[in-house]
């Protein structure tokens, strides 16, 4: 343990050492060479932003090229098969299933979450302890999506119908006279109860930003409209929400991108069985598992890729559209 503590040290040590050196050594240098003010204000950019570039290429560019190009390859990437591999994922039964499930995910994640994340945001600020509801409820946001499986493992744990039931949620049922359930292994309400987790954890994000831009909203329109007699319920739907609609929906779309890239929850709690199946942990299989299968893998990745692209588009030309405005 005190090893691993070392060498996390010595690792952050040198990093940030090797990253002062060659910002400070590059704008010496860059100044000893350049006698042009002109080109030197030109340079020193590309200089700074120059590491983030070649990461960039290494691990996120290089990448998607070479798993599109695998994509169209057999499970051994040495024969060219064209669309083979698309034609299988569109009459795969697995992947059609991972799908419909991704599709779940998609509609009751990002609105569960904004919809929670707003509604804590907009009462916390009511009450005196609202402040620290805040932060209890942002905490879920430091642990990772493993940690927070193992967490919820406790809470659906199942035990057997003569044995005691250590899981939050079976101790409840058993208080109430039911029969303990295994949770998890019950289709339909097993993806339920997996969503549950993600958005225990992204609830806290979308309550910090929306409670932000709920502060930002202009208090002479609320006074006006308290003055008209409207309800506080109408005012908040007719007044505030329009208002800061934009945040809302930037929030919306960042959660729905996290769920398109769904995997590590599933993968903890039930590695896709039970018809829990989603399309990173389908690719994950197809990819490491089985003796690989490099082409169907490649493909289902393209495919989540693919189904990111339009959301992120969107959301880009959004922003830019409001700041045009």
């Amino acid at each position: 343990m005190l090893d691993q503590i070392l060498t996390a040290l010595l690792a952050v040590i040198v990093g940030v050492g090797a990253c002062a050196l060659y910002y400070v050594g590059g704008n010496w240098l860059l100044q000893k060479t350049v006698k042009s003010v002109h080109r030197r204000f030109t340079l020193e950019p590309w200089l700074f932003v120059a590491p983030a570039l070649i990461l960039l290429g290494v691990y996120l560019v290089y990448p998607v090229v070479q798993t599109s190009i695998l994509a169209f390859y057999d499970n051994n990437s040495r024969n060219f098969v064209g669309f083979a591999n698309f034609i299988w994922a569109y009459r795969d039964p697995d992947f059609l299933s991972a799908i419909g499930n991704n599709i779940q995910w998609l509609i009751i994640v990002p609105a569960a979450s904004t919809g929670l994340g707003l509604a804590i945001a907009a009462l916390a600020d009511r009450v005196w302890w609202g402040n620290i509801a805040k932060s209890l409820i942002f905490m879920p946001m430091a642990i990772s999506f493993v940690g927070a499986s193992v967490i919820w493992k406790f809470v659906y744990d199942y035990r057997g119908p003569e044995s005691e039931q250590i899981g939050a949620l079976n101790a409840l049922v058993v208080a109430f006279g039911l029969e303990p359930q295994a949770w998890i292994t019950i289709p339909f309400w097993n993806n339920l109860f997996l969503m549950a987790i993600l958005v225990w954890v992204q609830t806290g994000f979308a309550m910090v930003i929306l409670s932000a831009a709920l502060r930002g909203v202009p208090q002479e329109t609320l006074e006006a409209a308290q003055i008209d007699g409207v309800k506080p319920l109408t005012i908040f739907f007719r007044v505030v929400v329009p208002q800061i609609m934009t945040t809302i929906v930037t929030v919306w779309t960042t959660i729905t991108i996290v769920v398109l890239k769904i995997f590590d929850v599933v993968l903890a709690m039930t590695n896709g069985q039970w018809d829990t199946e989603v399309l990173a942990n389908l690719m994950y299989d197809w990819m490491f598992r089985g003796g690989g299968d490099y082409g169907r893998g490649s493909t289902i990745a393209l495919i989540i890729m693919i189904a990111v692209i339009p959301i992120m588009i969107w959301n880009i030309r959004r922003i830019r559209q409001e700041e045009a405005a």
